[in-house]
């Protein structure tokens, strides 16, 4: 009998799926309110193939930890899917996903994630969703906006890994587009974009991936600037976990960037997590409570 390996059976069911359907809108739109020293969610409405389970309240009541979930489990060339949140005054949420983000190959059509969370003052939202994987082929357009109002308060965290290299692949030809707008009071304090193609310089340069396939990003825009020493604290507990790849932490202002490049998802993950741990306490007083779903 013969076989088939797993990544020519993924391309497959990939190239069947987009033969048999049209292309998929899924759209999610999330309300969080205070109430006394709870967060509820107040809103929640969907369309297509996105939705979120219970709330779930595994560091007390102050902050509500909502899972997204995308029930297909991939992303077909051709496919939107579009998530908003709205927090109104005080209220605290944490987003995030059961499993890795999968965007499978083009197939001549674009593929894209629009992301939109409205903080009243006082609110605070963090945007831990798991790996993203961009399989060979995909071309994909990422676009996020974050308004926050007087004192709101936004961490973010994305691990954008380039290929299955754990199948042996490569990311040798897409495209990823990609936009970040942070507004504070609708005056832009953070803005970046870039276009990175996998035949492009950008994936070898030292100005781009220099040859890494892995790219993790964590940025904190606060109130204020996070206390003096932080930043070092960062520092000195995220390197030794970088023995591999490039790492940096800064600050402009009251916004912080931790970024890292590397070939290891796991290795980006431990590194995230470890710098999410010291700057939500500095910045939000809380602990960090990791996901429960990120360990299962």
């Amino acid at each position: 009998m013969m076989r088939i390996s797993t990544a020519e059976s993924d391309n497959t069911r990939v190239t069947q799926a987009e033969n048999e359907r049209a292309h998929l809108l899924a759209t999610l739109e999330l309300g969080f309110r205070r109430d006394g020293d709870c967060t509820r969610l107040i809103h929640r409405l969907h369309s297509g193939p996105l939705r979120v389970q219970k709330p779930l309240y595994p560091e007390g009541e102050a902050t509500c930890h909502v899972v997204i979930v995308h029930p297909p489990g991939g992303v077909v060339g051709g496919d939107e899917l579009r998530v908003q949140a709205e927090l109104e005054n005080g209220a605290r949420a944490l987003l995030s996903t059961p499993g890795a983000a999968k965007w499978y190959r083009a197939n001549g059509h674009v593929s894209k994630q629009q992301l939109k969370l409205q903080l009243a003052p006082s609110a605070v939202v963090e945007w831990l969703p798991q790996e993203t994987i961009f399989f060979n082929g995909a071309d994909v357009v990422l676009d996020s906006e974050i308004a926050l109002e007087a004192d709101a308060q936004y961490l973010g965290c994305e691990i954008l890994c380039f290929g299955r290299t754990a199948h042996g692949e490569r990311f040798t030809h897409g495209r990823l587009r990609q936009r970040l707008m942070i507004t504070r009071d609708d005056k832009p304090i953070w803005f970046e974009q870039g276009d990175l193609r996998a035949d492009s310089r950008m994936m070898t340069s030292p100005l781009g991936l220099a040859g890494y396939t892995v790219c993790a990003t964590l940025i904190v825009a606060g109130a204020n600037a996070p206390a003096a020493g932080c930043l070092d604290e960062v520092r000195a507990r995220c390197e030794p976990i970088a023995v591999e790849g490039q790492f940096g932490a800064s600050q402009l202002k009251s916004v912080v960037v931790v970024r890292y490049l590397c070939n290891s998802s796991e290795v980006a993950r431990e590194l995230m997590l470890t710098a999410w741990s010291v700057l939500r306490p500095a910045l939000l007083g809380q602990v960090a409570h990791v996901p429960r779903i990120w360990n299962t």
